[in-house]
């Protein structure tokens, strides 16, 4: 069926079968198909945890054609009686962290997205999974693999899904330079660099406290860098090596991880460095090797416009909110069955943590881990 949705889909899923748009073009499809209505299913969403991202997603819902933000989970009642009114919420889709078990009665909502501390996702994606409703749970999945895997069990008892917030694998230049990846044009790939960091701000933050985010900087930014590594390369690592630095030990305390280098080696002979931190800026930057040609990209990460080159020139696909398109994507995969180009399952999310288990092991042990994703 035509509309806005769809066209957005096949700007960025089927991007990697499609020729390029031009800009022109592109703008011109949009106006068409922008006023023309979306008569499919829709998901109905509730977002846990009402912070700075969460508001970004449900600002960036607004504009989505096939999910709709219906409720809320928060333990601030003032937040809840905001967003009741911000978004139109019924006051029966609004719950607490000590009553959201009760949205197993509630037939409105069918998906919940855990936008909590990290600590906090497995429990939470549990009680939800047992409540029969989906799972999406903004990334790194959860603090640890062993976490992950109770997480992906427990949605898969309940016969429920379970998703993570990569909105990367839905942007529009992320997903051309893997097109040109799979297609061969870049040919052999032998390396990859990841910068993914920034200075950190408040001291006192949830961000540096390691009970809440169950590390520093590789759990919050550094995961971009690993997870790049992957979906760039088009391989899974086979072993890391790893050292941290830290210059700050009172902002920084014991667990909580201000710099990592590390190093990905992968079965086809690539290579991958990368640096997660949280004392640099001007970062966010990924660029791919290869024996025909070259991708680079930065602003690589952030929250757009992405901007990126290949040897064959400039990306020039325009931007789009990628909170909208991931939840409209999402939507079509819970409702539809539809299959990413990129996967951001649960079994998607557990790789990362597993790598990121074996760099925290590296750095402990002083030499390389080999990984078995």
């Amino acid at each position: 069926m035509n509309s806005r949705r769809n066209f957005l889909q096949k700007l960025t899923g089927s991007l990697v079968a499609l020729p390029l748009l031009s800009k022109q073009d592109y703008l011109k499809s949009f106006e068409d198909l922008n006023d023309e209505p979306y008569d499919g299913p829709l998901l109905r969403v509730a977002i846990m945890g009402l912070g700075s991202y969460g508001t970004r997603v449900a600002e960036a819902m607004k504009d989505c054609t096939k999910a709709k933000l219906v409720g809320v989970i928060s333990g601030t009642p003032s937040k809840i009686t905001a967003w009741q009114a911000k978004y139109n919420l019924a006051e029966k889709n609004c719950y607490n962290y000590e009553n959201y078990d009760n949205i197993k009665n509630n037939p409105d909502i069918d998906v919940v997205y855990i936008i909590t501390p990290n600590a906090l996702h497995k429990d939470a994606a549990i009680r939800v999974a047992r409540a029969g409703k989906h799972v999406i749970c903004e990334k790194p999945m959860s603090i640890n693999a062993k976490d992950g895997e109770e997480m992906i069990a427990a949605c898969k008892k309940a016969n429920v899904k379970l998703l993570v917030g990569y909105r990367m694998h839905f942007e529009a230049k992320t997903l051309e330079i893997i097109r040109m990846r799979k297609d061969g044009e870049f040919g052999r790939i032998l390396f990859f660099q990841g910068l993914s960091g920034f200075r950190i701000g408040d001291p006192k933050q949830w961000r540096l406290n390691k009970e809440l985010a169950g590390g520093g900087a590789m759990m919050d930014i550094g995961i971009y860098s690993i997870n790049g590594a992957r979906y760039m390369t088009g391989e899974e690592p086979i072993w890391v090596t790893a050292q941290e630095t830290k210059t700050d030990k009172e902002k920084f305390k014991e667990g909580v991880d201000e710099t990592i280098q590390f190093q990905l080696g992968f079965p086809g002979g690539a290579v991958a460095s990368c640096l997660s931190t949280y004392s640099m800026n001007n970062l966010d930057r990924f660029f791919l090797n290869g024996e025909k040609g070259f991708a680079e990209m930065q602003p690589s990460t952030g929250y757009g416009p992405i901007k990126g080159k290949t040897h064959k020139g400039e990306l020039t696909h325009p931007h789009v909110t990628h909170q909208t398109v991931q939840m409209d994507e999402m939507a079509g995969i819970i409702l539809e069955g539809q299959q990413p180009i990129v996967p951001v399952d649960g079994e998607e999310g557990l790789k990362d943590l597993k790598i990121m288990d074996a760099i925290y092991e590296a750095i402990k042990r002083g030499k390389k881990v080999n990984l078995s994703l």
